[in-house]
C-alpha cells in the first residue's frame, strides 16, 4: 500500500480584528508558541513564525492533506483567540480579522522566505502592512476587491 508524500510551503498572513496592536512584547513568545503547538497537533510544521503587534506571519510546510487550509486557519484563529483571552493578555476582548492571505513557495525558495518572517520587527520599519498585504497580492497574481481587504488604518 502506498504512502502520500508531498513538499508544500505555505505562508498565511492574517491581521486582529481592527488592526489593533494587541499582541504586544510581553505576550508575543506565548501567543508563537500556542500557534505552533496548534499546527503541530494538526500534523503540519511550522518553519518561521512571527506575531506583529497587529498581524501575524505563519511559514510552515503543509503536511497533513487531511485537514484543509481553510479548516486550518479557522481552528488556529479560534484556539489562539480563545487562548490570548482566557489568558486575559490583553486590556480589551482580543479577536483576528476575518479572512487571511496564503501563498506557496518552492524548496528553494524556504531560506529567503523564513528570514523575511523572523525579520519582521526590522521589515515594518520601512514599510506599513497595507503596503506589505498588496505587495503580496500583487506578486503572486492575486485579484482582489479592495472592499474584501483587511480594514487598514494607516
Amino acid at each position: 500500500m502506498g504512502d502520500t508524500y508531498s513538499q508544500v510551503y505555505i505562508q498565511i498572513v492574517f491581521a486582529v480584528k481592527f488592526r489593533e496592536n494587541q499582541i504586544s512584547e510581553q505576550i508575543r513568545d506565548e501567543v508563537e508558541k500556542y500557534i505552533c503547538g496548534i499546527f503541530s497537533n494538526k500534523g503540519q510544521k511550522i518553519i518561521a513564525l512571527y506575531a506583529n503587534p497587529d498581524h501575524i506571519h505563519i511559514f510552515f510546510s503543509y503536511k497533513n492533506f487531511r485537514i484543509s487550509i481553510p479548516d486550518l486557519m479557522k481552528i488556529v484563529k479560534v484556539e489562539s483567540t480563545n487562548f490570548i483571552n482566557d489568558k486575559r493578555f490583553c486590556k480589551t476582548k482580543f479577536a483576528w480579522q476575518e479572512g487571511y492571505g496564503a501563498f506557496s513557495y518552492s524548496k528553494s525558495q524556504v531560506k529567503e522566505v523564513t528570514h523575511y518572517v523572523l525579520n519582521q520587527k526590522e521589515h515594518h520599519q520601512k514599510k506599513t502592512f497595507r503596503e506589505e498585504y498588496l505587495e503580496f497580492l500583487n506578486k503572486f497574481e492575486i485579484e482582489y476587491k479592495d472592499e474584501y481587504l483587511f480594514e487598514f488604518f494607516d
